[in-house]
C-alpha cells in the first residue's frame, strides 16, 4: 500500500521531523501525539541530529559504544557467542496522560493474574463454577499439580509481572502476551536507560522524563516486605552464564545489590535456605528466580535437572523461604488462557478489562473452534500452550494466510484430533514509531513490553516505560529479540520537571557498609580459576614470544640458540599447548598453532576461551573496564610472518597486563580480590617451579638462563645488579628466593600466605586452616635455603606442595560437587 505522508511541516533545523512519512497519523506515536509531546519528540531529534554532527562520530556509534561499555549483550537461541545490544538512539515517547491509562490497565490486569492464580492453586472455583475449563490448566506445562494448597508465606503468587503491548492503528492499546514467570526485558529497560543518558547528556532530563530508579527500588521492598525478618537477604537464582538473559540477569543484581547465585551455590538445610560461601553457610531468606519450576527442584519435580536445590520445595512450602514468582504462576501466560481473560475480569474483578488482550479463540470449545475455521484466513493460529504441536512445522505461531492448502488441510485435521492444542487470534496491525537510520527518521512498527512491580506495601507499581522491540521485518510475536531487530527505551514524558531520584529513594540514609557483602563458593572459585587461566595464558604467550624472537638482546643478534628452542618447544609440549608430533615443525609453524588453535587444551585460544567463559560467571562483579578487557578474544595475525605474531603476543601480554593494573588499584580489598590473587599467585609460582626446572638445571647454558630471565620479566633487574652475563647461582636467587622481585617464587609464597591469613575463618579457634599452615611450611623451607644450594629436586617437591596447596583450597573454600554440563542448561523464552 502506499504510504501517505503525515508530517507536521517540512524539515527545517527546528524541525527534524518535517520529513518524516508514517503511514497514517493516529497509528504514528510521533504523527498521532498531542501537541505538547509532539513538541517533545521534535526537541528530541533536533538533539539526535546535532550529536551526530559532534566530535564523537554519530550518534548511533556513540549509543553503541556506551552500550559496549556497560557490557550489553544477547544471545539468540542457538548462538555460541554473545551479540552487541542494538539499542536504537531514538526513544519512544510517551504523554503521561496516554500512559496513565495504560498504566492502570496493567495494575487491573495484574490483580486479575494474581486472583486467578490463587484460585488455581487454592480452593479452585472458577473451574468447579464452570467459568474456566479444566484443560485450560491442566493442559499447560507451567501447570504444577504439586503446588495445589500451598501458600506463599507473605501472600503474594506474583511480585513482578511483565505484558507485551502492541498499539494498534486507532492507538489504542492492547495485551499481546502475559509474563508472570520471568520479566525478561527488565534488565534491559534499565539498560536502555543508563547507555541512553549516557550519550545523550541532559536530553532525557529536558524533556521531563519520569525516573526509573523509584521502580527498581520499589520492587526490592516488595520482595523484601513479603519476609519476617529485618534486613532479609534475597539473591538472584539464575540458571547460569549460559542461560539466554544471562547478561541482564548479572546487571540486575549488580544494580539491586542482590547476590548473583545459581543452584549449586545454594543448599537446604532444616527447611531454611542458605548459599554456600567461602565463611560458611549464609541464611538466603527470598529468592527471585530465573530457572523454570520443573527445574528448581529435582527431588520434588524433574529429577534430571542440574541447576536446581534438593528440598528447595520443602523450604518454600513450609514457610521458610520467599520465592518470586512463585512456581507454577506461568499457567496463565498460555495464548488459550487469553481467550477467558475478558470473562474472569468481569467475575472476580466486577468489571471488564481496561487494557484488553487480543481476541483470542481457543479451539478446545465447539463454537470457537468453528470460528477459527470459518475465519482461517483472517487469523493467527497459535499453539494454545507454548508447545510445538502437529500442523505448524515453521513454528508456534503462524499465519493462517500464509498456509498452502496443503498445509491448511494438514492443520485442520490435527485440530479435529487435539483441538484442545490449537488457537486464533485476531492480527494485530501495529503503530509505528520515528527510527532514526543513517540520519532520516523512518517509521518502524513496535511492540512494548511493560512492567508491574509490587512495593514495599504490597500494592502494584508500574515502571514508566519499559523495553521497546523495533521490527525490522514486522514480525514481533516470537521472543523478546529477533536477528535485525532493535530495542529502545521508552520514556514517559511530563509537562513539568521530574524530581531526581536514586535507586534508594527518599528517607533515612542506610546504615554504612565497608563489607562487600557474602561471597558463595562457586564466585570464589571463578574468580580463582579467572586468574590462573589468565595468568596460565600470559606465560604461554611469554614462551611464544621468546621463540619466536628475544625481546631483549645485547647484540642484536637473531632469536635464541637450538638448545634453547628445543628447551621453550619442550615446554609448550609439557602444557598441552601443542602436540608432540607438532615439536617437529618449523619454529613459526609451532608458534602459531600454540597461540591460535583451540582444539590444544594449552594453547592461547583455548584458555583466552575458558576465561572469557569463567568471566560470564562473574559479570555482577566485575567493572565495566574489567569486563570488556576480559571478554576482547585473541587478537588475529599473520601465521606465516614472525613479526606479526610477536605483534599479537604483546597485544595480547599488555591486554592481560591490563587486567592486573586494574586488580590492583580498582579492586576493593574484599574476600573476592583476595581469591582473584590468589589464583594469579598461585598460578605464577606454579610456572616459576617449572620454568627454573626446565632451565637452570642439567647442562643449561648462558642462552638458557637469559630464556629464564626473559620468561620471569626479570632480564632488566638482572642487568642492573650484575655486570656479567646470566649465571645459574644468581639468576635462581632472582627468580626464586627474591622477596622483592614480583616474580618470584618466594614473593608468590609471601603474598598467598598474606590472602589466606585475612580469610573468614569457618570456626573462630585461632587454629589455623590447612591451606595457611601447608603455606607457611613451604615458606619456611625457603627460607631456609641458599641460592647455591638450591637442586631441581627441591624446586619439584615446591612444585608438588603447590599443586596440594591448591587441593588444599579446592576443598576448603569451593564447591565440592560434580559441575553440571553447562550446555545443557535451560534458556528463557522470551
Amino acid at each position: 500500500m502506499e504510504k501517505t505522508a503525515v508530517t507536521r511541516g517540512d524539515p527545517t533545523p527546528d524541525n527534524a521531523l518535517g520529513a518524516y512519512a508514517p503511514s497514517s497519523q493516529r497509528g504514528d506515536l510521533y504523527a498521532g501525539a498531542q501537541p505538547n509531546v509532539a513538541a517533545k519528540w521534535e526537541t528530541t531529534a533536533r538533539r539526535l541530529l546535532s550529536l551526530s554532527q559532534g566530535a564523537h562520530g554519530n550518534i548511533q556509534e556513540q549509543v553503541a559504544r556506551e552500550s559496549q561499555e556497560l557490557g550489553l549483550t544477547f544471545r539468540l537461541i542457538g548462538d555460541e557467542d554473545e551479540r552487541p545490544w542494538p539499542l536504537s538512539p531514538m526513544p519512544l515517547l510517551i504523554g503521561t496522560e496516554e500512559w496513565d491509562q495504560v498504566a492502570q490497565g496493567l495494575i487491573q490486569r495484574a490483580s486479575l493474574l494474581e486472583s486467578i492464580v490463587a484460585d488455581i492453586y487454592g480452593p479452585q472455583r472458577l473451574v468447579a463454577e464452570g467459568h474456566l475449563p479444566a484443560a485450560v490448566i491442566s493442559g499447560s506445562s507451567q501447570f504444577v499439580p504439586k503446588m495445589v494448597g500451598i501458600k506463599p508465606s507473605g501472600g503474594h503468587y506474583l511480585h513482578v509481572y511483565a505484558a507485551d503491548l502492541a498499539r494498534g492503528p486507532n492507538g489504542e492499546w492492547r495485551v499481546l502476551a502475559d509474563r508472570t514467570r520471568f520479566a525478561t526485558g527488565i534488565g534491559y529497560a534499565l539498560e536502555n536507560r543508563l547507555a541512553l543518558s549516557r550519550s545523550t547528556g541532559s536530553l532525557l532530563s529536558d524533556i521531563n522524563t519520569r525516573r526509573h530508579a523509584g521502580f527498581y527500588g520499589d520492587l526490592r521492598r516488595g520482595i523484601a516486605a513479603d519476609n519476617h525478618r529485618d534486613e532479609p537477604r534475597i539473591a538472584l537464582l539464575t540458571a547460569g552464564p549460559y542461560n539466554q538473559s544471562y547478561p541482564e540477569q548479572a546487571h540486575l543484581a549488580r544494580y539491586l545489590g542482590l547476590p548473583l547465585v545459581e543452584g549449586r551455590d545454594l543448599t537446604v538445610i532444616s527447611d531454611q535456605l542458605f548459599v554456600r560461601t567461602i565463611a560458611g553457610p549464609k541464611r538466603i531468606d527470598a529468592i527471585w528466580r530465573w530457572i523454570n519450576a520443573r527445574q528448581i527442584d529435582p527431588l520434588a519435580f524433574d529429577s534430571h535437572s542440574q541447576i536446581g536445590i534438593p528440598d528447595l520445595f520443602q523450604a518454600w512450602s513450609n514457610g521458610g523461604l520467599t520465592v518470586a514468582n512463585w512456581p507454577g504462576v506461568g499457567v496463565v501466560e498460555s495464548h488459550a488462557f487469553s481467550a477467558f481473560m475478558p470473562r474472569l475480569a468481569t467475575k472476580l474483578l466486577g468489571s471488564p478489562l481496561k487494557l484488553p488482550n487480543v481476541a483470542t479463540w481457543w479451539c478446545g470449545q465447539e463454537t470457537e473452534a468453528s470460528t477459527v475455521k470459518a475465519r482461517f484466513e483472517d487469523l493467527v493460529i497459535s499453539s494454545a500452550f507454548g508447545g510445538h504441536v502437529k500442523g505448524l512445522p515453521a513454528g508456534r505461531t503462524r499465519a493462517g494466510a500464509q498456509f498452502s492448502e496443503a498445509e491448511k488441510d494438514t492443520l485442520l485435521a490435527a485440530m479435529q484430533l487435539r483441538p484442545i492444542d490449537y488457537c486464533g487470534q485476531e492480527i494485530v496491525h501495529l503503530s509505528t514509531s520515528p527510527v532514526l537510520v543513517d540520519d532520516q527518521f523512518v517509521p518502524r512498527p513496535f511492540t512494548l513490553r511493560a512492567f508491574v512491580a509490587r512495593d514495599g506495601d504490597g500494592n502494584w507499581q508500574v515502571m514508566p516505560g519499559g523495553f521497546a522491540r523495533l521490527s525490522s521485518s514486522g514480525d514481533l510475536r516470537t521472543s523478546l529479540m529477533g536477528d535485525g531487530d532493535l530495542s529502545a527505551d521508552v520514556c514517559v514524558v511530563d509537562d513539568v520537571p521530574i524530581q531526581q531520584e536514586s535507586l534508594l529513594g527518599a528517607g533515612e540514609s542506610p546504615p554504612i557498609l565497608r563489607s562487600g557483602g557474602i561471597l558463595a563458593s562457586q564466585a570464589a572459585d571463578n574468580l580463582f580459576w579467572f586468574s590462573r587461566y589468565a595468568e596460565r595464558a600470559e606465560m604461554t604467550v611469554r614462551v611464544i614470544r621468546s621463540l619466536a624472537g628475544s625481546p631483549i638482546d645485547v647484540d642484536g643478534g637473531a632469536g635464541r640458540g637450538p638448545d634453547t628452542i628445543a628447551r621453550l618447544v619442550d615446554i609448550l609440549v609439557q602444557w598441552g599447548a601443542i602436540k608432540a608430533e607438532q615439536a617437529r615443525s618449523p619454529v613459526i609453524r609451532i608458534c602459531g598453532s600454540a597461540f591460535a588453535e583451540k582444539g590444544s587444551p594449552g594453547g592461547v585460544a583455548a584458555l583466552i576461551g575458558r576465561t572469557r567463559e569463567i568471566g560470564r560467571g562473574l559479570r555482577d562483579r566485575m567493572s565495566t573496564d574489567f569486563w570488556r578487557v576480559a571478554n576482547r578474544p585473541v587478537p588475529s595475525f599473520d601465521a606465516d610472518h614472525s613479526e606479526s605474531l610477536l605483534n599479537a603476543s604483546n597485544m595480547l601480554i599488555e591486554r592481560l597486563s591490563t587486567l592486573s593494573g586494574l586488580t590492583a588499584e580498582n579492586m576493593v580489598r574484599s574476600p573476592a580480590w583476595r581469591f582473584l590473587e590468589l589464583g594469579r599467585r598461585l598460578e605464577r609460582a606454579l610456572n616459576c617451579c617449572r620454568l627454573t626446572r626446565q632451565f637452570a638445571f642439567g647442562d643449561s647454558r648462558v642462552d638458557d638462563l637469559g630464556a629464564l630471565l626473559d620468561l620471569c620479566d626479570s632480564q632488566i633487574v638482572y642487568r642492573t645488579r650484575y655486570l656479567t652475563g646470566p649465571m645459574q647461582v644468581p639468576v635462581i636467587d632472582l627468580v626464586l628466593l627474591d622477596p622483592n622481585n614480583p616474580r618470584s617464587l618466594l614473593f608468590q609464597l609471601n603474598h598467598i600466605e598474606e590472602h589466606l591469613a585475612n580469610l573468614p575463618l569457618l570456626v573462630e579457634d585461632g587454629v589455623p586452616e590447612r591451606p595457611l599452615r601447608e603455606t607457611r611450611a613451604m615458606l619456611a623451607d625457603l627460607l631456609s635455603l641458599e641460592a647455591a644450594g638450591v637442586t631441581e629436586e627441591a624446586v619439584q617437591e615446591v612444585e608438588v606442595r603447590l599443586l596440594s596447596l591448591s587441593e588444599a583450597l579446592s576443598q576448603r573454600y569451593f564447591l565440592q560437587v560434580e559441575r553440571p554440563d553447562r550446555n545443557t542448561q535451560g534458556s528463557l523464552l522470551g
